[in-house]
């Protein structure tokens, strides 16, 4: 779901810059510096799971893969203002460090997923509440269909053309992707509420046990879920070598965590789960601190 900057044009990748700062200083506007300084263990533990789910990706069918996005669960919990921030740091955090995403691409990333797909969920959650099967799920299938029809467009935009068949192929990739996203959606919203009761609707900041199952369940993607990870490229990335654009983004720096590798690790394992679980304790830092003390800050 994270374009890269080969499928995008300059123009179209500024405007989206631009879009997106304006409306995630905006969101972050919309959350009240005690309400953000009070839920920054909450905020830094769900970014952290988040990321280490987005990890995961999983067969679609059709020769390519999908993964979760998790704007709806973000939202379903945390509200929609501090869910874009969130996902905004998450997008931030993968193109800058593990390049997964591009740079000139990360303002539209950041529309389709921490924008458009957040606010689209919460008013599916308006209307379904996100603590009932349905209406988890629903939110979920919305943010991800959307967030991918948004990708589509983008690409018209800047001049990508593909065949009727492979827009096809890519609406039904996306499809079952969205379906996919809002089962995991309405799984884990339900594990939680079997949990503690009414923590969904208000996302307790001071359940431990809820926080610790999450902390640890994203440790574990993080360093162990590459074993299962499907080998399929994403749609994006499918639909890229379909229109003959994989492998031409324009590289801007080398990281030395690209792809999710460490590159000088010696040992199989170490350089396949060092940077997930780098990557995670930058999630939590990089949100906890900011949602405790960068809101405060802004409020002042």
């Amino acid at each position: 779901m994270h374009m890269a900057d080969a499928l995008i044009s300059p123009a179209v990748g500024g405007t989206m810059w631009a879009v997106s700062s304006g409306l995630a200083i905006y969101s972050a506007r919309k959350i009240p510096a005690e309400a953000a300084a009070r839920k920054a263990p909450l905020m830094g533990v769900l970014g952290a799971f988040v990321f280490a789910a987005q990890m995961i990706n999983f067969p679609v069918g059709q020769g390519a893969s999908g993964h979760l996005v998790g704007g709806a669960l973000l939202t379903a919990v945390l509200g929609p203002a501090a869910a874009t921030v969130v996902m905004t740091a998450i997008l931030a955090i993968q193109a800058l460090v593990f390049q997964d995403g591009g740079l000139l691409a990360l303002g539209a990333n950041a529309f389709n997923m921490a924008l458009a797909g957040v606010w689209l969920a919460a008013a599916v959650y308006r209307f379904l509440p996100a603590s009932q099967w349905a209406g988890a799920f629903a939110g979920g299938f919305v943010s991800v269909f959307a967030a991918a029809a948004l990708c589509l467009g983008e690409l018209a935009l800047s001049g990508v053309r593909y065949p009727a068949g492979v827009m096809a192929l890519s609406v039904a990739v996306f499809a079952v992707t969205a379906a996919l996203e809002g089962v995991i959606t309405a799984s884990v919203l339900k594990a939680l509420e079997q949990m503690r009761p009414g923590w969904v609707r208000g996302g307790r900041a001071g359940s431990r046990p809820v926080l610790a199952a999450l902390l640890v369940t994203a440790i574990v993607l993080a360093s162990a879920g590459f074993l299962v990870v499907s080998a399929a490229p994403d749609g994006l990335e499918r639909l890229a070598a379909e229109v003959g654009l994989e492998g031409k983004e324009t590289v801007f720096f080398q990281s030395p965590l690209a792809d999710y590798e460490a590159a000088a690790a010696a040992h199989p394992w170490i350089r396949k789960a060092a940077p997930g679980v780098i990557g995670l304790a930058l999630a939590y830092a990089l949100i906890a601190l900011l949602a405790r003390y960068g809101l405060r800050q802004r409020s002042a």
